[in-house]
């Protein structure tokens, strides 16, 4: 796994777009058991660093990732801006501090995800986006180094959005439903799929 700056911005390029592709679908499950907006205001932060690309690209790594952090903060609006924002600077404030990638990508992504946990006081189980990060996050640990790493991060993530339908929220605007949020897919898990999974099948793509 190589981030030379064009496999960057390729990643960054692929990423945006699955997110603006998957607006509708975001959309409805938000309108089940939230406000009905994850999807148009994940697809203007997502349009708005694809406008940025160049820019971003031209980054290190670090500023890079902030750069789309402050982006998303700036432009997504709601509870989503801030919680992927924080995901982003996070992980390009770790990337400051003399970690490098691929080999400290369980430890970057860590930095991110608990730069989530912390803006959004949730952790796992909570039907949140942190209910696919957190799985995530343990693949990257537990299959670092092995040569299916990518595709076991795609299943895992995968898998981990499905659980979160039979989940109750007891965070954001969904918790309000209490016991009707089960049985519906959280919109922020969902996102999350859609960006780890991006992030993989261009990675696999380039391998």
């Amino acid at each position: 796994m190589s981030l030379q700056p064009d496999t960057f911005k390729s990643l960054v390029k692929v990423a945006a777009e699955r997110v603006i592709a998957s607006a509708p679908e975001l959309t409805s499950l938000d309108q089940a058991i939230g406000d009905g907006d994850h999807g148009i205001n994940m697809k203007r932060g997502f349009e708005a660093v694809l406008g940025k690309l160049d820019a971003i690209s031209a980054q290190p790594l670090d500023e890079a990732l902030k750069m789309i952090g402050k982006t998303l903060v700036m432009t997504v609006g709601g509870a989503s801006g801030p919680l992927y924002g924080s995901f982003f600077l996070a992980a390009g404030e770790a990337l400051s501090h003399d970690r490098q990638l691929p080999d400290d990508l369980a430890n970057v992504f860590g930095c991110g995800v608990n730069a989530v946990s912390a803006r959004g006081r949730s952790q796992a189980g909570e039907k949140t986006m942190l209910d696919v990060l957190i799985p995530v996050l343990e693949t990257l640990k537990t299959a670092a180094g092995q040569a299916d790493l990518i595709a076991r991060v795609r299943i895992t993530a995968a898998e981990a959005v499905e659980r979160t339908a039979p989940m109750q929220a007891t965070k954001g605007r969904a918790s309000f439903l209490g016991p009707r949020s089960i049985g519906h897919i959280d919109p922020g898990a969902r996102s999350s799929c859609v960006l780890v999974q991006a992030v993989c099948a261009s990675l696999e793509g380039q391998e």
